[in-house]
């Protein structure tokens, strides 16, 4: 059915205005209901820093090394922190007393505001906005700091902008291309069978790997082939990327003059193109800041190469003035002397972006593929910049209103993903329960007061955001932001537009097994090598039970594994809520018990390494319970399923949490977030769950129970036998 595009763009407005106004109360409540210290312990916040080294980075911002304070933390290395490369944080001189909360009003006044650009082990670097620079001195100097995460304004205005220009087109703007991707005309036909072109003629394909399996080569002949869309479907394991490349490459073989913009919704799946692509010596370009330290990528960012290139030789003697300044900083004890380098810095800085402008301008004319994330692609990098095709990948994980970021000048466009792996996480669909971070009880002058502060700042922001906009209408019944352009052109349009990918190289066939049959419609094949790997023929291990079995189910039936909602109690000691910091969320303390045990199993008596394990949980809360392991097993890896989407590790442990004698399941009946539970591990997944529950939550969950009792190596735990293991013994099924 054919959309019109006005009504879906000031939809998509309303939507994101609810979302960014759920995101900033969020955000709000944390930080003014928390104080510093708890903050780091929910993983929002690193304290006692100092700064070790300021730089001049992109746009003649200032990069600012930041590293532990010795005298606070030994070792050397960042605490446990889920800050990452890409959020906009607050930079602060750290109070005296970490324990006292603060308002995020008060905090911005004496903060700046910046981009993390790096995350390392020991040290993070953070870009500090220039505008903030200009108005306020940067703290740190002998003195500590501290950085607690915010809510992304930025993206959220790139959004917004494309909608709100979409919403103004006249009808004769519309590309066939846009005609197309709104179901307002029909897509280009193209063969079913298209292997024939690869056997005569113009159309013959020469494959740079000829290694790619047969469901790979179709998917890239149809992107070939395909006029303005093509949907590559990548399961789990399929080797998504590995087929992106291979497009790319052929693309550029076929037109020396194309020109290929690729996106993604993160830092990350951006930075994984361009680590592969790189050594096919292509030219290209990672527009903004990459994620990882890898020279693969660095030696293609544009923070390098305006030092390196010869375009970059018009910005090089301002940028090393510049460095100097901000080294003779840090040497100065004199306010006056202090105030004097900031001017001469801003002045300097206004002649970096007008030479910086130029170079950007003649790398990104001469780069032949240019990378970005897809909000970073609204830059003005790219502002008048023609591309013939648009390939974005994770399409299924990233917002359409994000997409259009790029796309609302393609030509052509191939999105990669997987619509049935988790979409992104929409905070307005679940804002009734924001408040739940509050430790105040419902009802009490206190959440009363602290709801108030968090309107009034959510407010405001919102403003800012969206002043510019058209009144938004009502959202129609149905509309979510949760529904990405993966879905609804494959709604729009059906399978006709879609090739997906049948070989997987990550997973033993046991567990692999139940997802093809129930989501993939059994068309899943594992490759040889994979098909049959098992923990025991890894190097160095011992062959015991654990280390045989693909796939092994610890069921708790019988109510001995209880599930707990976390309370307002002090666990902790140090005057912070369970509640408080993770909601209303669930944790089940037998189930954690299992999981520690069949850790220490694994690493102690079947010499896994650490770094080879995950274990996930869909429930924060259980995450906490089981972070005891992270210090006694250094390199194991906790998360929840959404954060753990798009990973793999050798062995993945996934407790369930939920026990109750109502059978409810809560999220668990989220199909897409079981299949990302179930398709993480290589050799070894153990399920940790109670079958009795869990099969009440639907069809879906009721069929995996009894796959697993059926397939599974099957283990009821008895939780007498459990103490005592727990208290220094072991447990055996």
């Amino acid at each position: 059915m054919a959309i019109d595009i006005p009504t879906f763009a000031t939809t998509q407005i309303s939507l994101l205005a609810a979302e960014l106004e759920a995101e900033v109360a969020e955000t709000s409540a944390l930080v003014s209901l928390h104080s510093p210290s708890a903050l780091q312990r929910a993983g929002v916040a690193l304290t006692n820093l100092t700064v070790l080294s300021q730089r001049t980075g992109l746009g003649g911002k200032t990069v600012v090394e930041l590293g532990p304070d010795p005298a606070f933390t030994s070792g050397g290395d960042l605490p446990e922190h889920g800050i990452r490369s890409g959020d906009i944080v607050l930079l602060a001189e750290q109070p005296a007393a970490s324990g006292k909360k603060r308002e995020v009003k008060e905090l911005e006044r004496k903060g700046i505001k910046g981009v993390v650009t790096r995350v390392g082990k020991q040290t993070l670097g953070v870009a500090v906005e220039a505008e903030e620079e200009d108005r306020k001195e940067l703290p740190g100097g002998d003195r500590r700091v501290w950085i607690v995460k915010l809510a992304d304004e930025v993206t959220w205005k790139r959004m917004n902008g494309t909608m709100e220009k979409m919403s103004k087109m006249a009808e004769s703007e519309y590309s066939y291309f846009m005609r197309v991707l709104f179901g307002l005309t029909t897509p280009s036909p193209v063969p079913e069978d298209l292997s024939k072109d690869e056997e005569v003629g113009e159309g013959r394909i020469r494959w740079f790997d000829p290694s790619l399996n047969e469901s790979q080569r179709d998917a890239i002949r149809f992107a070939l082939k395909s006029q303005e869309i093509a949907l590559i479907h990548g399961p789990p394991g399929t080797g998504k990327t590995h087929t992106l490349i291979e497009l790319i490459l052929q693309l550029l073989a076929r037109n020396t003059n194309a020109r290929i913009l690729v996106c993604g919704p993160s830092n990350i799946s951006v930075d994984n193109i361009v680590e592969r692509l790189a050594p096919h010596k292509v030219p290209l370009i990672r527009l903004g800041h990459p994620a990882r330290l890898l020279p693969s990528v660095l030696n293609h960012s544009l923070d390098v190469l305006t030092r390196t290139s010869e375009a970059g030789a018009i910005v090089r003697d301002v940028r090393a003035e510049m460095d100097a300044k901000q080294a003779s900083i840090r040497k100065t004890r004199s306010g006056k002397e202090r105030k004097a380098i900031y001017a001469d810095l801003k002045e300097l800085r206004k002649e970096y972006r007008q030479r910086e402008k130029k170079c950007v301008s003649d790398l990104v004319a001469k780069s032949k593929v240019v990378l970005a994330t897809l909000h970073g692609s609204g830059g003005y990098q790219l502002r008048d910049e023609q591309f013939d095709v648009v390939i974005i990948d994770e399409a299924s994980q990233a917002l359409e209103a994000q997409c259009w970021v790029p796309l609302l000048s393609a030509k052509k466009a191939v999105c990669a993903g997987d619509h049935l792996q988790l979409p992104p996480t929409i905070k307005s669909l679940h804002s009734s329960s924001s408040s739940s971070s509050s430790s105040s009880k419902p009802g009490s002058k206190a959440s009363a007061a602290a709801d108030k502060k968090a309107s009034k700042s959510k407010k405001e922001v919102v403003a800012a955001a969206t002043a510019t906009t058209t009144p938004a209408a009502a959202i129609p019944k149905g509309a979510t932001l949760e529904t990405t352009l993966f879905d609804r052109l494959l709604s729009l349009h059906g399978p006709k537009i879609k090739r997906m990918l049948t070989t997987q190289y990550r997973m033993h066939e046991l567990i692999m097994r139940f997802p093809s049959d129930e989501l993939y419609e059994s068309k899943l094949i594992a490759a040889p090598a994979v098909a049959s790997r098992l923990l025991n023929q890894l190097p160095n291990v011992e062959d015991i039970d654990e280390m045989r079995e693909p796939l092994i189910f610890i069921d708790t039936q019988g109510g001995d594994f209880p599930e707990k909602t976390e309370d307002d109690e002090d666990v902790d000691g140090k005057g912070v809520t369970k509640r408080s910091l993770y909601g209303d969320s669930k944790s089940n303390e037998g189930e954690a018990m299992l999981a520690r045990e069949h850790v220490r199993c694994l690493v102690e008596d079947g010499g896994l390494r650490a770094e080879d394990i995950a274990v996930v949980s869909p429930y924060n809360a259980q995450l906490a319970l089981l972070a005891p392991l992270k210090e006694q097993y250094p390199g194991i890896e906790l998360g929840s399923v959404d954060g753990f989407q798009g990973r793999e590790k050798e062995a993945v442990i996934v407790t369930l949490v939920r026990s109750n004698t109502e059978g409810e399941v809560g999220f668990l009946a989220e199909k897409r977030r079981l299949n990302v539970a179930m398709t993480r591990p290589k050799r070894s997944l153990t399920v940790i769950a109670d079958s009795e529950t869990v099969k009440k939550g639907g069809k879906f969950l009721k069929k995996w129970m009894e796959f697993l009792e059926e397939n599974a190596d099957l283990r009821y735990p008895d939780l007498a036998s459990l103490t005592v293991a727990a208290a220094g013994g072991s447990w055996k099924a």
